[in-house]
């Protein structure tokens, strides 16, 4: 008897997508399951995170190209398929508070989902930056 697996992946684009993502996690001192998530907030939330807070990180997960024709102040250029690779050593604290976007939100869930892996607790996952309705630096 043979088996068939099917691979079907959640980030072939933004419509449609409920904006959480999760891992399960088991816990060595029990067997419960615990579920591990980015949260996906509005870009107006983000917003309002950047003018309020001060002890967060903005990551762009866009190429080098992309960063260089504009990116939001103070973001840090990791791009989604380099976050597995740079993530530890560029983001030390697995806590902080971490604001990830790209070009049109597809990047940004790649990589929010792949810190979760990593055991990045505190991801906020808000978009494009082509529906980003505020300033940006080139």
């Amino acid at each position: 008897m043979a088996t068939t697996a099917i691979g079907v992946s959640g980030f072939a684009g933004c419509k449609g997508y409920s904006g959480m993502d999760s891992i399960k996690s088991s816990s060595p001192a029990t067997s419960d399951t615990q579920k591990i998530t980015y949260q996906q907030i509005s870009q107006e939330e983000a917003k309002r995170i950047m003018d309020t807070e001060s002890d967060y990180v903005i990551i762009d997960s866009r190429t080098d190209e992309e960063f260089a024709q504009g990116h939001i102040k103070g973001a840090i250029m990791i791009p989604e398929y380099e976050i597995a690779e740079r993530a530890e050593k560029e983001l030390p604290d697995k806590n902080q508070l971490i604001l990830v976007y790209c070009r049109s939100g597809r990047r940004s869930k790649i990589a929010a989902a792949e810190l979760v892996k990593l055991g990045y607790t505190n991801v906020k996952e808000f978009g494009g930056i082509i529906t980003w309705p505020y300033e940006v630096v080139k």
